[in-house]
């Protein structure tokens, strides 16, 4: 897998999709858009946060294809870590030259 392929994809959800099976064809487990509820008051409510995978019920990753991250696609993935209490997660934007530029590692 290079960043070009991935660059060539018009969508992060084309993107996401190709991740998950690549992660797939490693022998992973892999959800893809995985509903993160809010519990409140002893009431589980869902509020329509998705995380775009879920790898191994273990690592929560993120999928961006944007110019910049901001500090609003960070905060995004910390508030995933913690409504799902999964403790590491990965930031992953896929519009870089090189790909592990664009990765960042987050650790609750």
């Amino acid at each position: 897998m290079t960043a070009r392929f991935f660059n060539s994809l018009s969508t992060t959800i084309g993107t996401c999709s190709c991740l998950a099976y690549e992660l797939i064809q490693k022998g992973l487990r892999v959800e893809t858009q995985k509903d993160v509820p809010i519990r409140y008051k002893d009431v589980q409510l869902e509020c329509g946060f998705r995380m775009d995978m879920l790898v191994e019920g273990a690592v929560v990753e993120e999928i961006k294809a944007v110019e910049k991250v901001i500090p609003v696609h960070q905060a995004q993935i910390m508030t995933y870590l913690r409504l799902a209490g999964i403790q590491t997660g990965l930031l992953i934007n896929f519009n870089e030259v090189l790909l592990k530029q664009g990765i960042q590692r987050f650790v609750l």
